[in-house]
């Protein structure tokens, strides 16, 4: 059974009753999950799901609770029209776009929270961010049953929580990585860049080249991680960036480390550029 027009479904209920049909007739799901208003970094996921063969899902949901009372989420950009386009323009099957009413019942009062990896980094500024992530998550994939999901390595702290949920919770879906997509400047590739003017991605490029400098030290052959931190906290601030966090932590579960393991650590980093969060990281 193939999907011959990429459809667009609304309904968590219509979703899971068109997944089920797949599943009886033996099709492979490929899930993309997105908060919409996507660049290219959200559609080189799309290319990575239709690579997976199968039926391809992109689901479209600015989720509530992974954001905190201060946050953006009122203002967190939304076009809805355009991302169908995009979408369809790419190959998607179905595009999965139910509102937070859909989701969550007035008294929802379920959440899934992993507790360790989720700790740190963002899990320090943004306490309820992952819990909000893990639950949303789980939500989907109850309702997509995907066989596949496909998150970008610019969150990668995320996919590292998102990869022990999986495998402690025995959910049947494997999690698959697209390297991060950047603007020529090196900026990571982010639906909150379209708050800055050309001026201010360009200066906000220096996150990325900051990154590259603590790589071209341990590559250089150091396994200091405070000098490496050091080196990219210098780099990166001035008087329009202010460094939330820079760390080194294992590629695989990002929890911190106390030497560098070339080839199996990243520098990860949260700055404020001006009024707006940023992240970023590099492997070493």
């Amino acid at each position: 059974m193939g999907v011959k027009s990429m459809k667009i479904i609304r309904s968590p209920k219509e979703m899971a009753e068109f997944a089920k049909e797949l599943k009886a007739n033996s099709q492979k799901i490929t899930l993309v999950p997105t908060m919409g208003a996507l660049h290219e970094g959200h559609l080189s996921l799309v290319k990575k799901a239709k690579e997976e063969g199968g039926i391809c899902v992109v689901s479209i949901f600015v989720n509530p609770t992974q954001f905190g009372p201060n946050e953006d989420f009122a203002k967190y950009p939304r076009q809805l029209e355009s991302d169908f386009k995009a979408c369809e323009n790419e190959g998607a099957d179905v595009v999965f776009a139910p509102s937070a009413e859909d989701i969550y019942a007035p008294d929802f009062s379920t959440y899934v929270n992993e507790e360790t990896i989720s700790a740190n980094l963002c899990g320090k500024s943004r306490p309820k961010h992952f819990r909000g992530v893990t639950t949303v998550l789980t939500i989907l994939f109850n309702i997509v049953k995907p066989d596949v999901a496909i998150f970008g390595e610019k969150d990668a702290q995320q996919v590292s929580v998102v990869k022990r949920m999986v495998r402690d919770l025995f959910m049947d879906t494997e999690i698959k990585t697209v390297p991060i997509y950047r603007e020529e400047s090196g900026l990571a590739m982010s639906s909150r860049n379209r708050y800055m003017d050309p001026l201010e991605r360009k200066g906000a490029a220096r996150i990325y080249k900051a990154l590259c400098e603590g790589k071209r030290i341990s590559d250089s052959g150091c396994t200091n991680v405070d000098r490496i931190k050091a080196a990219v906290i210098n780099s990166v601030s001035n008087a329009k960036t202010r460094v939330i966090y820079v760390e080194i932590v294992d590629s695989e579960t990002s929890l911190p480390i106390s030497e560098v393991v070339p080839g199996k650590s990243r520098i990860s980093m949260a700055v404020w550029y001006g009024q707006i969060r940023l992240i970023d990281n590099i492997l070493i």
